[in-house]
């Protein structure tokens, strides 16, 4: 049975949709949950074919995007981590009206490097900086070989360069290993969107609200992407949080609320 698992928890007026990145699940969102209770609604989802959410297999960003977005309210902030943000993103091109406001954190509209900013194949274009496609190849083709162990690689991956990596790694395992393991199929669907996703141009017409939360330490979205984002999507706003890497929300939760309150703040959002 396909079934979406969804937590609604907090004491506030406003709905946030909190979306987690590839291989992982909702508890990722448990320590910031916890300080955000008081004053927020938070909705805290396992992408479909991730963690508790189980009966789907692979799917597209847009077939995802369907399945969370027929059971979020009908309005809210959407605050979407790696993949998680692509699927933020694409919720806001689909349905504009129902996103209040979108947040993406260590995220990027095409994570595969390569693929120029216009996407304009010419030497004037400026390279974009990202995941190189032979890595996520490999990953795809090393999870048919040992499944655990390339889950696990990429884990540390999203730790590495930050002063709490061993901790913040560990954390990010045990979250995974608590519940049941995505599907291979479903993970495999995952880099595919990873690898060939681009949602630079579509973006460049959203006209609400929009925050892009980067770690400065984050090898798999680096922090030059930020000012390049800048250029393509003036009506959007970016912060760098130093020391950070992929996670800044587990790293340094303290920044990255922040980070969030002031600009829903600045919106008048909260």
């Amino acid at each position: 049975m396909n079934r979406l698992y969804w937590q609604t928890l907090g004491e506030g007026s406003r709905d946030i949709v909190l979306l987690h990145g590839w291989g992982l699940n909702a508890e990722v969102w448990r320590y910031i949950a916890e300080r955000w209770a008081p004053h927020f609604r938070l909705h805290l989802v396992d992408l479909p074919g991730y963690g508790r959410s189980q009966g789907f297999g692979a799917l597209s960003l847009s077939e995802m995007t369907e399945i969370v977005l027929a059971q979020a309210p009908e309005k809210a902030l959407w605050l979407g981590w790696s993949l998680g943000g692509l699927v933020a993103s694409q919720a806001a091109l689909v349905a504009p009206m129902r996103v209040e406001a979108l947040i993406t954190v260590s995220s990027s509209p095409r994570f595969a490097a390569g693929g120029e900013q216009e996407g304009k194949h010419t030497s004037e274009s400026p390279h974009w900086p990202g995941i190189r496609h032979e890595v996520l190849q490999g990953f795809q083709h090393q999870l048919s070989e040992d499944f655990q162990r390339t889950v696990e690689r990429f884990l540390a991956l999203q730790t590495l360069g930050s002063e709490s990596a061993r901790q913040d790694a560990k954390l990010l395992k045990s979250m995974v290993l608590d519940l049941p393991m995505p599907p291979v199929e479903v993970l495999n669907g995952g880099l595919d969107i990873l690898n060939h996703q681009d949602l630079r141009m579509p973006m460049k017409s959203l006209r609400l609200p929009f925050l892009r939360i980067y770690g400065a330490l984050d090898g798999l979205v680096p922090r030059k992407i930020a000012p390049l984002l800048d250029t393509l999507w003036p009506a959007s706003h970016s912060v760098i949080i130093e020391k950070a890497s992929h996670a800044p929300f587990i790293s340094h939760p303290d920044a990255f609320s922040s980070a969030v309150l002031d600009f829903l703040n600045a919106e008048n959002l909260r």
